[in-house]
């Protein structure tokens, strides 16, 4: 009878431990299918679901597509996935991805701001703008993937955009990977992804009928 005792116990810690594992690999698989990386703080994901809230009320006040929009989030190190393709449907995290900004002062394709970009809406400043974009107009572009989009800025933050042929397109020098400590090829303000990544998101941009909202913040 001893012997069966300890052994229901055995078997009892056993189970347990698995169930607990379980848990803890369970909840690191969803904080991955939502689009952030294995032990960023949760706090990044809360801010990002504040903004898509935000981003929903917009979209429905302009008229703009409320399935879908891009969110990038400035603040985080350019060597971390930081451009997050947020479903308003399932209210999450689809897809995310680096992405790099503008290089300012600073030599081209470096990453000497890689966690202290600055920005800016003056022509020849070389940075990106923050605010809210309408991603409407698909062209040709002599970068990546050959694919552009036009963004029309919505804010007085970034209402220079297409002034300054600030717009949405695909880079060779860009990681499909996160690359942190190092960071991300910093360019003349455009928002620049991986042609991978421009290959996923550029079919969904050609299914939509209405204008898609990108929102850089910081």
């Amino acid at each position: 009878m001893r012997k069966l005792f300890y052994l229901g116990i055995i078997l009892l810690y056993a189970s347990l431990s698995c169930q607990k594992e379980a848990q803890q690999s369970f909840s690191g698989s969803l904080l991955n299918e939502q689009g952030t990386s294995a032990g960023k703080p949760d706090t990044d994901l809360i801010k990002i679901r504040q903004k898509a809230r935000e981003a929903l009320q917009f979209c429905k006040n302009k008229k703009m597509n409320t399935d879908f929009c891009i969110l990038i989030d400035m603040s985080i190190h350019s060597g971390l996935k930081r451009f997050f393709l947020w479903d308003f449907k399932k209210d999450m995290i689809t897809a995310s991805y680096l992405v790099g900004h503008g290089c300012g002062n600073n030599r081209w394709s470096s990453d000497e701001s890689k966690d202290k970009p600055q920005f800016s809406n003056e022509d020849g400043s070389h940075l990106s703008s923050l605010g809210k974009y309408k991603l409407e107009g698909r062209g040709y572009s002599n970068w990546g993937i050959n694919v552009k989009y036009l963004m029309h800025g919505m804010e007085n933050t970034n209402s220079n955009a297409l002034k300054r042929v600030i717009v949405f397109h695909s880079w060779e020098l860009m990681s499909d990977e996160e690359t942190f400590p190092e960071g991300s090829p910093e360019g003349w303000g455009c928002p620049t992804i991986s042609n991978n990544a421009m290959k996923r998101v550029d079919p969904i941009l050609q299914q939509s009928k209405t204008p898609v909202l990108m929102w850089i913040y910081n």
